[in-house]
């Protein structure tokens, strides 16, 4: 199964036209999608606008693929579970966020073994497709030489991004 996931804050229908289109041409791979807010509807694709954080683990947890944004959250969860994830960044010129920050990050995190960056739906239209041609493989990660020293800043951003502390003076 594919899992994709656009967050919750904005619409990201360019990535999921793009999975739906592949989807079309694959019926045989099911692909589950958490679509965030959209008035579009992806016919080939299982669709929940969004999920629990318990849903959203099980779902990665079982998928072979993970197709996202280029949300830190998903990057480093699908790096603990030794998922292979594509990324597409969202882009400031199609109202997909308030600014190109996930271009940097994509840039960034692309140079992990198990992260592809796809620009578009034709570059996801690939991405997937080779995916698809080598079987989905799990990726395990080598721990990088002092990997050890940085497990808690590691540990400190994976806590900030899953259980992100209230802002100051917003209501609790």
């Amino acid at each position: 199964m594919i899992f994709a996931t656009v967050g919750t804050q904005l619409p990201f229908d360019r990535l999921l036209a793009g999975l739906d289109s592949w989807a079309a041409a694959n019926p045989g791979v099911p692909v589950f999608a958490q679509t965030g807010p959209t008035d579009r509807a992806f016919p080939h694709l299982a669709c929940i606008e969004q999920m629990g954080q318990a849903a959203f683990l099980a779902r990665l947890g079982a998928a072979r693929l993970i197709v996202s944004h280029a949300g830190m959250g998903t990057i480093l969860t699908a790096a603990d579970l030794g998922k292979p994830v594509i990324v597409m960044p969202r882009r400031a010129k199609f109202a997909e966020h308030r600014s190109d920050h996930q271009l940097a990050t994509a840039a960034e995190m692309g140079a992990l073994d198990h992260v592809s960056v796809a620009e578009d739906g034709e570059a996801l239209h690939k991405a997937l497709d080779c995916a698809l041609a080598s079987g989905f493989p799990t990726v395990p990660l080598a721990p990088a030489s002092g990997a050890d020293r940085r497990a808690p800043l590691v540990d400190c951003i994976r806590d900030f991004v899953w259980h992100r502390p209230p802002q100051r003076g917003a209501a609790a």
